[in-house]
């Protein structure tokens, strides 16, 4: 058969891809939510399992790092915590931050860590990086469970003054921003490194270098103002400050600010996303 005779053929079926670059099956995802809750037990139970303590080494870790702040950062270095316990005030800031950096660590290794299942069997891959954010989610709630019992004894034991305000109610909104947060800048990331693997590095080193930028174990108050602008360009910071306003009643969060989180968010999921649903189809070729 010559090559117009070949172009020339009415085929019964023809086999192409449908997927474009905007194809993100979410539709599919929903359909794989059982695989979802069965990741997110896997996660929570591989966590503490084989270990004596178990389950409190979700408690141990926050309390031991406030501890260590509270010596060198508060009582050695000085530094302000706006008037707030030091305890309450580092321990807010701990817990967030996180349940951030272990959404967007953990999900931009998500390609290399689960290339041995990605290869063997189908699933939307974005389930994995799901599942990553709601068994971390767990371990927050549970983290949360600690500050609300640590608030409650400053609030009764150490006279602590509670101002109830309407910006409790912004606090699962904070919460959603961090998870979107993390997943996106995660997906956007564990996207890059299935051919750049030495970004794995620089993030988890960069990761932490991000903390002292974002007010954690200062106040934003406490910053030069020729510094704000800059910290502010960090969506993390008015997340921070305004878990911290919503629980203790101080922290400097404006409207415009949470706009700006608000939008770069959104932004930095979707592209993520996006890039995420390209790779996955050929990353196996790269990683």
């Amino acid at each position: 058969m010559n090559k117009n005779q070949q172009n020339n053929e009415n085929w019964d079926f023809v086999i192409q891809s449908k997927s474009s670059l905007f194809s993100l099956n979410l539709k599919e995802v929903w359909n794989y939510r059982d695989l979802l809750f069965l990741l997110v037990k896997r996660d929570i139970v591989s966590f503490y399992k084989q270990t004596i303590l178990g389950p409190l080494w979700f408690f141990i870790q926050p309390l031991i790092t406030t501890f260590i702040y509270m010596v060198i950062f508060g009582n050695l270095a000085g530094i302000s915590t706006n008037g707030l316990p030091q305890t309450l005030f580092y321990m807010t800031g701990i817990i967030a931050w996180n349940y951030f950096s272990e959404c967007l660590l953990k999900t931009s290794t998500i390609f290399k860590d689960n290339a041995h299942i990605f290869g063997k069997v189908y699933f939307p891959r974005l389930v994995m990086p799901l599942s990553l954010v709601f068994s971390n989610l767990v371990r927050f709630g549970i983290q949360f469970i600690l500050l609300i019992g640590t608030f409650l004894y400053f609030a009764l034991f150490r006279d602590f003054q509670f101002h109830f305000s309407f910006a409790l109610f912004l606090i699962p909104l904070f919460i959603l921003l961090m998870a979107i947060l993390g997943l996106g800048l995660g997906m956007l990331i564990s996207s890059l490194t299935t051919k750049y693997r030495d970004l794995a590095f620089l993030i988890s080193f960069g990761i932490q270098l991000l903390m002292y930028g974002t007010p954690i174990i200062y106040p934003l108050s406490a910053a030069p103002e020729k510094y704000k602008s800059i910290i502010l360009l960090n969506p993390m910071s008015t997340i921070i400050e305004g878990f911290r306003f919503a629980l203790l009643g101080k922290g400097e969060v404006t409207f415009m600010s949470i706009a700006y989180v608000c939008i770069f968010t959104i932004i930095s999921f979707i592209f993520g996303l996006i890039i995420f649903n390209k790779v996955e189809r050929n990353f196996m070729d790269t990683v």
